[in-house]
């Protein structure tokens, strides 16, 4: 089983920055790519950013953006915590939502989520 626990979030004004984290335990040599999803409200969940952990198809921590974050959010990986962490800066009103950690685990039928954390950006 693999567990993962999230931090981060909360409240910041327009331009802003914050540091989401989420840690992964148990069998975390199952865990093919780690990322983050989001969920506003009235919209259906998306795919933020993720980075590949130990698939063996792709480079070690190749990453994924969606297009609204390039330039402004960094997925990146801390192999001695085993975690995965999405910096976030210039932060918009249209990027509050609650943020999904998620885990991809080889052999999987479907992603691993963590519990959410709320993102809120005012304007």
């Amino acid at each position: 089983q693999v567990q993962l626990v999230e931090s981060g979030g909360g409240l910041v004004q327009a331009g802003g920055s914050l540091t989401l984290s989420c840690a992964a335990s148990g069998s975390i040599w199952k865990i093919k790519a780690m990322g983050w999803h989001r969920q506003a409200p009235g919209k259906p969940r998306e795919l933020v950013a993720a980075i590949s952990v130990g698939d063996m198809t792709a480079p070690n921590g190749s990453i994924d953006l969606i297009d609204s974050a390039k330039g402004r959010f960094t997925i990146s990986k801390d192999d001695a915590k085993n975690a995965v962490n999405l910096q976030m800066n210039s932060l918009r009103p249209e990027d509050t939502a609650v943020y999904y950690c998620h885990a991809e685990i080889y052999g999987g039928d479907s992603l691993l989520w963590g519990q959410g954390t709320q993102v809120t950006v005012s304007s």
